[in-house]
């Protein structure tokens, strides 16, 4: 039986990328209820026409704001689980803008486990990011602060029967925002496709493949971990490459003639990521696709037990990762690249 049956779940970013492929695999798992919460009102009716009629007696559009703290504590009535990706993501607006990175990512989730506790949700995932991880810029900074307070809502909850946990992945294909979508439609205008810096590395994962790792710790967190989900590493330069080779000549352009234009790095860029400091490895787990962190504040004297200790932490740096090769990428590619070519000749 699913872990989700008859469960009422609530999805704040609903209609974002990853929050809206939650709510589409999560209609496959027979929940009671699915609350899409978000602020934008055009993208919940378009989330709407796209699950049609016969999500409708699962599916509650609700409209609200993670800052709103009232909004939060009655969308929350009722609610067993809690996936918490409403964010702001982009590096350079949350460096211009950075107290409003602040407001939502940091004020936002202390407004949802203030609002969780109260009105008794078993369970509440953050989605996070890479940038987490030693950051440089304000949106890492918040999301990392994001982390550690899940983590101490722990202790924060009191005697509640409560759980939370992060997940913290890296750049999603074909996310909103992300570069992939951008080169793409760059490469069908013709060029020239605009990159920060051809070997910058990146991690880079599928979005359903990400949500499918984010039920999983959901099903299996204990309280207070951070889940960091392996995944492949990709030079940008090699990426751009395999993109040109797939897509110019379906719009009809020589690929030799697509220019790269080198723009340089964005404000609060690094050029390399890491999944988990050093500090976080030596209280981490890895598993087949993942590693798992247990906080110092969360285990007793600071130290896992013997029975815990069930595999070697690998250097989460990507530098230390060895880069997809064009062949595999065009692999993982494929699907996502049809079905932009499809997308395209339609709105074409």
């Amino acid at each position: 039986m699913s872990f989700f049956r008859d469960k009422t779940i609530l999805v704040t970013g609903g209609t974002g990328s990853i929050g809206s492929e939650v709510v589409r695999q999560l209609l496959s798992l027979k929940p009671k209820a699915i609350r899409v919460l978000s602020r934008d009102e055009h993208k919940q009716y378009l989330f709407q026409q796209e699950l049609g009629p016969d999500a409708q007696p699962v599916v509650r559009y609700l409209l609200g704001d993670i800052r709103d703290y009232p909004r939060l504590l009655r969308a929350l009535e009722g609610v067993d689980f809690v996936f918490h990706c409403a964010a702001y993501k982009h590096v350079p607006f949350c460096e211009y803008n950075s107290f409003e990175a602040v407001k939502t990512n940091v004020i936002g989730t202390q407004n949802l486990v203030d609002a969780a506790i109260t009105q008794g949700v078993s369970r509440v995932l953050l989605i996070s990011t890479d940038k987490a991880a030693s950051p440089s810029n304000v949106m890492g900074a918040t999301k990392l602060l994001a982390e550690k307070m899940m983590t101490s809502a722990m202790h924060f909850a009191g005697s509640k029967p409560i759980r939370f946990a992060s997940v913290r992945f890296g750049n999603v294909l074909a996310s909103r925002g992300s570069v992939l979508p951008l080169f793409c439609k760059q490469i069908e205008r013709g060029g020239p496709i605009t990159v920060t810096d051809p070997d910058m590395i990146r991690f880079f994962m599928s979005i359903p493949q990400a949500v499918s790792l984010l039920f999983r710790a959901m099903e299996r967190m204990e309280g207070g971990e951070l889940f960091i989900l392996k995944m492949p590493v990709l030079r940008l330069g090699d990426m751009i490459d395999v993109l040109v080779e797939e897509l110019a000549p379906r719009f009809g352009h020589d690929p030799h003639a697509i220019k790269r234009q080198v723009i340089g790095a964005r404000p609060g860029e690094k050029t390399e990521e890491i999944l988990m400091t050093r500090e976080e490895s030596q209280y981490a787990v890895e598993e087949n696709d993942m590693f798992v962190v247990r906080p110092p504040i969360l285990l007793a004297n600071g130290e896992w037990s013997e029975a815990d200790k069930k595999g070697t932490i690998r250097n989460g740096d990507a530098a230390h990762v060895q880069p997809l090769s064009k062949d595999q990428i065009r692999t993982m590619l494929s699907d996502v690249l049809s079905e932009y070519f499809r997308a395209s000749k339609m709105h074409s």
